[in-house]
């Protein structure tokens, strides 16, 4: 057992902006670093499989769980909802092993306030129009549905400052290797206070 403690990136993005795929791209270059798998009430998709993508629960046992104090953070959205187990991701730090952990900003916020050493990232789109193309691309939701993720992504920009690091996911294998640069300690290039982002942003928001 070593007696280094694991160090947690938080990941989180509008949705759209890719972060599923980007943190699975990550994964697959760093077999050693775990991540921390959600509960949710959301209905599994298709191609999703329990236990890999996300826990799966209904609404009462997820209620049960937060009675229980069993999540280190939980959130409503989308009108589901999602929650980090606590006992599961300390125990992984407190073995020395390096997570990651993808939710949305509202999670990120309860994580750092639980968690303050913890590393956290926001993935945004390059542009608005992409983050429309990559939600409808998706092929799962009704274009009312769509409309509400994009109404609600600009909501979830609003909040990049709140992150350590941000990344564009313009071109894929660029933000995969950006990610890298911030888990090696390498990417102070890519964070939140640097000069031009701020005006990047405004153009995302307006």
């Amino acid at each position: 057992m070593s007696h280094r403690t694991g160090r947690l990136f938080v990941i989180s993005a509008p949705s759209g902006a890719g972060k599923t795929s980007l943190v699975r791209a990550l994964l697959q270059t760093r077999p050693n670093l775990a991540v921390s798998v959600s509960h949710t009430t959301r209905r599994q998709r298709p191609n999703e499989v329990e236990g890999r993508d996300y826990h799966f629960v209904d609404v009462p046992q997820f209620e049960q769980m937060v009675a229980a104090g069993a999540f280190l953070e939980h959130a409503r959205v989308f009108d589901n909802y999602y929650g980090t187990g606590r006992a599961q991701l300390e125990a992984r730090l407190a073995a020395g092993q390096d997570a990651v952990l993808e939710i949305d900003w509202q999670g990120a916020r309860q994580v750092r306030a639980a968690l303050p050493g913890c590393t956290t990232i926001f993935i945004l789109p390059p542009s608005r129009a992409a983050l429309e193309q990559r939600l409808q691309g998706r092929g799962t939701d009704s274009p009312q549905v769509i409309a509400r993720r994009l109404a609600d992504a600009v909501t979830d920009m609003s909040h990049w400052r709140e992150f350590d690091f941000v990344v564009i996911n313009d071109r894929f294998d660029e933000a995969v290797a950006e990610l890298m640069a911030v888990l090696d300690g390498s990417g102070q290039a890519l964070r939140a206070d640097r000069a031009g982002l701020e005006e990047f942003v405004a153009g995302l928001l307006a």
